[in-house]
């Protein structure tokens, strides 16, 4: 009796031998035959650093179009932290990056065609015993958790700290501060 192969397995070894190429999702749903194959793509990139792009990355494709860009692994979640834990962190900073104020979706600065992701980084590494409290915690974006410095003089902690505040205010707020800012330092740089 031949063995059963797993999903993730099965997904990983089809998204390596197509590297490069835009894959939709009712042939990733064939090659996984599962319902839930999309929770083990999001395993491929999350848990083993799959560079696997969605729409989400990149404009060019499509909701329910897939493509793995290299196989260069791309930084993991820290294992330990549970999905709850996750959502505390990325609120309690406000869906903002706390090295450069980035957020969900902002163009990559290294390369326009992708979109930034947030990860909940650790401040104190695991591989230098850092735990995983809430206050060992942080969001930042996946340029700054890639080692790179999307901004050259990144906001001060209290512009962060603002900002996050403002990224968790309703859209119809957001629109009124944006409108405000804009009006007085137009009124500042036009005095007369």
């Amino acid at each position: 009796m031949a063995k059963k192969v797993a999903a993730r397995t099965k997904l990983r070894q089809y998204f390596v031998e197509h590297l490069g190429e835009v894959l939709a999702t009712d042939t990733l749903a064939e090659v996984a035959g599962i319902r839930d194959y999309q929770r083990r793509i999001r395993e491929l990139r999350r848990i083993e650093g799959l560079n696997i792009l969605s729409h989400n990355d990149r404009d060019e494709l499509k909701p329910g179009q897939y493509l793995l860009e290299s196989l260069e692994p791309i930084p993991t979640f820290g294992h330990g932290i549970s999905s709850s834990q996750r959502a505390r962190i990325l609120a309690r900073n406000g869906f903002t990056c706390q090295i450069c104020g980035a957020g969900p979706g902002d163009p990559d600065p290294t390369d326009p065609t992708r979109r930034l992701r947030l990860h909940v980084d650790h401040i104190i590494p695991l591989s230098e015993n850092g735990p995983n409290d809430d206050s060992n915690l942080r969001v930042t974006c996946s340029a700054c958790n890639e080692g790179r410095s999307n901004l050259s003089v990144p906001p001060s902690q209290r512009a962060i700290n603002l900002i996050g505040l403002i990224r968790r205010a309703p859209k119809e707020v957001q629109r009124e501060i944006l409108t405000f800012l804009l009006r007085k330092y137009r009124n500042e740089e036009n005095p007369g």
